[in-house]
């Protein structure tokens, strides 16, 4: 009963110009996803934000799981554990850290911090250095990853500088197991705090065609990305997620 009347609650204050305007950002979001592994979470947030914070956070990381799973699943046979067995390793103990630097630093301190490293990161790239794909410094991204997601909600730039070199079929593939992983435990814990209910679970559901859509609209696109490309579209989405922090700190956000 309780189930039912959450629906029609939601269903009697959601429009359909609000119903489509959440549809288009996801679908867009999930297109550069399917694209180059990253993108939906850095695009959609800020957005929703504005226009739709009812999507934040949880309807939004409900259906960034099973975006996750798609770009997984279509890029399989890509797929590298080790890589994504040391991401996913630094990016739980990032987030476990995080609660420690927050009692030594500010929010805005580390903040400011994490995005003039991930800038500096991407000038270096631009005049040549790339970080190699190794082991030890994927784990270490997977760390900023953790402790940049935890702190400012955008987690992606230091994956971003280190996957740049490798093949985009495994960039996607890796990032989707390790975004699905994160989000599994994201939801278990905002389900565990009752900040996810029924109404909320209903708008993700709704949603879902609109990110299959997208996705499915990104897999020509994707078939087409060379590393050269893959790679300045990390770059790209790396500049852009610092640039965001940034601003939010000098806003004071």
């Amino acid at each position: 009963m309780a189930f039912a009347q959450s629906l029609m609650q939601f269903g009697s204050d959601l429009s359909w110009p609000a119903y489509l305007g959440m549809g288009v950002m996801v679908a867009a979001g999930a297109w550069l996803q399917g694209i180059g592994g990253l993108g939906y979470a850095m695009f959609c947030a800020p957005i929703a934000a504005l226009l739709f914070p009812v999507l934040v956070p949880g309807p939004l990381l409900a259906i960034g799981g099973p975006l996750a799973l798609l770009a997984y699943l279509r890029e399989r046979p890509a797929m590298d554990w080790r890589v994504a067995g040391a991401t996913v390793a630094g990016r739980v103990a990032g987030t476990m850290l995080a609660a420690v630097f927050l009692v030594w630093f500010s929010a805005r301190t580390l903040s400011l911090l994490f995005a003039l490293l991930i800038l500096a990161g991407v000038a270096l790239s631009l005049i040549g250095w790339r970080a190699r794909p190794s082991l030890p410094n994927l784990a270490a991204a997977g760390v900023a990853s953790g402790l940049m997601g935890t702190i400012t909600a955008a987690g992606g730039p230091p994956y971003a500088v280190a996957m740049q070199s490798l093949r985009p079929a495994t960039v996607r593939a890796t990032l989707g197991m390790v975004f699905l992983v994160g989000t599994i435990v994201s939801l278990a814990a905002l389900s565990w705090a009752g900040r996810m209910n029924a109404a909320q679970w209903w708008i993700s559901a709704a949603l879902l065609p609109w990110m299959c859509a997208g996705f499915w609209l990104s897999t020509p696109m994707a078939r087409r990305f060379s590393q050269q490309k893959i790679r300045r579209y990390l770059l790209a989405v790396a500049t852009l997620g610092a640039a965001g922090v940034l601003a939010r700190v000098a806003l004071g956000g």
